[in-house]
């Protein structure tokens, strides 16, 4: 091979392209998560899962954050992804808190934000891989949305990712009301979380549920749903784990 046939090749591996490397799969990821509206605010539920391909390789991941005043975020997928989102919208409350105006972002906002983003970044071929939960409350009115890794998004009285959407969804519809009190939301969720742990290998017997009313978000501590089954991993899947995020 001569100098002049070796010379695109050569070209094309110091290009500035030649740096660029796009995420082609999730490592590690969580599962799904589930939200609804109920009397005074939103509930959101998630498991505490980081699945390494199909190793449950993590158990204390948090899938929750608080998002400003009126906003809460639930993220299934790419666990790193997630963190870049969360990130990005601390920087924007950040922004948004410097201008001391007295008014600060409502969760609408905050999923018009969201759908932005990831419609943006899809269309450059480099998705983040997740799909978000983004519920909230400003005066006085209940916001709960989603939006996929490629900008698909829409706004229920319910919504779930994953496999949430195929097995939380038909009994979030047979029994969600508008009317639910927090004691009979926490209750249906959990409904929800145990049929999910039957059914979804990468998810965990360990939950977080979050709130979010006029009053801000509340986060509960991580604990377990009592099963059929009684294996004492799945009692306390946390025993003999030697990482968490």
């Amino acid at each position: 091979m001569n100098m002049m046939d070796s010379t695109p090749a050569k070209s094309s591996l110091m290009s500035p392209e030649a740096d660029i490397q796009r995420t082609q799969y999730p490592y590690v990821t969580g599962t799904s998560v589930v939200g609804i509206k109920y009397k005074d605010g939103i509930l959101l539920a998630a498991d505490m899962g980081g699945s390494y391909g199909s190793t449950i390789r993590y158990k204390s991941v948090e899938r929750l954050k608080s998002v400003g005043k009126h906003s809460l975020l639930g993220a299934s997928g790419e666990i790193s992804d997630f963190q870049e989102i969360s990130r990005k919208l601390d920087e924007l409350i950040l922004y948004d808190n410097m201008w001391d105006d007295g008014n600060s972002l409502g969760p609408k906002e905050v999923h018009n934000y969201l759908t932005r983003m990831m419609y943006n970044r899809r269309n450059k071929f480099n998705p983040l891989w997740n799909s978000l939960v983004l519920g909230g409350v400003k005066n006085g009115q209940k916001y709960l949305g989603t939006v996929s890794m490629i900008g698909v998004h829409y706004e229920d009285d319910h919504v779930a990712t994953g496999f949430g959407n195929h097995l939380a969804r038909p009994i979030l519809r047979d029994e969600w009301h508008e009317n639910l009190s927090y004691e009979e939301g926490v209750k249906l969720l959990e409904k929800c979380m145990r049929v999910l742990l039957y059914r979804d290998r990468s998810a965990v017997n360990k939950l977080q549920i979050a709130k979010i009313t006029e009053e801000g978000v509340t986060v509960s501590q991580p604990y377990s749903l009592k099963t059929f089954w009684n294996f004492s991993a799945f009692q306390n899947p946390t025993v003999g784990a030697e990482g968490s995020w």
